[in-house]
């Protein structure tokens, strides 16, 4: 049975069979029996045309025994998963950051807690100056998301002012270059740390704050899906969320 999926996904990049073929390292025989016979390639040559085409594993491959490659392999991008974020040890934070080499992200609410940690505060300035860029996206203190995650915390309209004073905590970090802040008005699910491949989730849970959720440590690793949808979902956050120059333009 032909492998419509892949053939879709190749016209969509606008490639031919034989530029894949080429980019991958094969003939464009092999290429076209995927194609055309639904041939599965072997993982190697999965991950790599995934990767070429930018969609996932196992939509191009919906097969049971690849659906079971990938399930196993996002079941080992699960590092650790701590039972609430307050029992996570606080140096994790700046460690984590440490490590980043090209992608710095916090995508929160407000994220208070992190604008008091100076071990944090000094890894941002380092990272920037060595040219990795930092994006903090905080949400909106006047959207009504944010109103609305302030009533199911049980805080209400003190999660805007702490997404307020979180900002005037980071007032010295807006003249750093390198650093970006911008607030986003989305339905957050959770807030998420991003230290190139590797992620720190911690959901929001209806009644419960942040600090009492749960928190997974993540690490992205080839054929794994799972940190794939949390990286997709920062971008998204990012595009449509609103650039400021200061803490006084919210």
């Amino acid at each position: 049975m032909a492998n419509e999926r892949l053939r879709g996904a190749i016209a969509d990049r606008s490639m031919t069979l034989e530029q894949v073929a080429e980019h991958l390292g094969v003939s464009a025989k092999t290429v076209e029996r995927w194609v055309t016979t639904g041939r599965i390639p072997y993982q190697r040559h999965r991950l790599a045309t995934a990767a070429l085409l930018r969609r996932e594993i196992s939509y191009l491959w919906p097969s049971e025994r690849v659906a079971t490659e990938v399930a196993e392999s996002s079941n080992a991008e699960v590092v650790r998963v701590y039972p609430y974020r307050a029992a996570v040890p606080q140096s994790l934070w700046p460690q984590l950051y440490a490590k980043a080499t090209a992608q710095f992200d916090v995508l929160v609410y407000s994220g208070f807690w992190l604008t008091e940690d100076v071990a944090f505060l000094r890894v941002v300035k380092e990272k920037a100056a060595d040219g990795v860029p930092v994006r903090f996206m905080l949400g909106e203190p006047e959207s009504p998301h944010v109103a609305q995650r302030g009533e199911d915390e049980g805080i209400g309209a003190s999660m805007g002012a702490k997404i307020r004073n979180a900002l005037v905590n980071y007032q010295p970090l807006f003249r750093v270059p390198g650093v970006e802040f911008r607030l986003h008005s989305t339905t957050l699910y959770n807030s998420i740390y991003r230290a190139d491949d590797e992620l720190l989730i911690n959901p929001h849970i209806y009644g419960v704050g942040a600090a009492k959720a749960p928190l997974m440590h993540l690490q992205r690793i080839p054929g794994g899906e799972l940190t794939d949808a949390y990286l997709e979902s920062i971008e998204r956050v990012w595009e449509k969320a609103r650039p400021i120059s200061s803490p006084t333009d919210c």
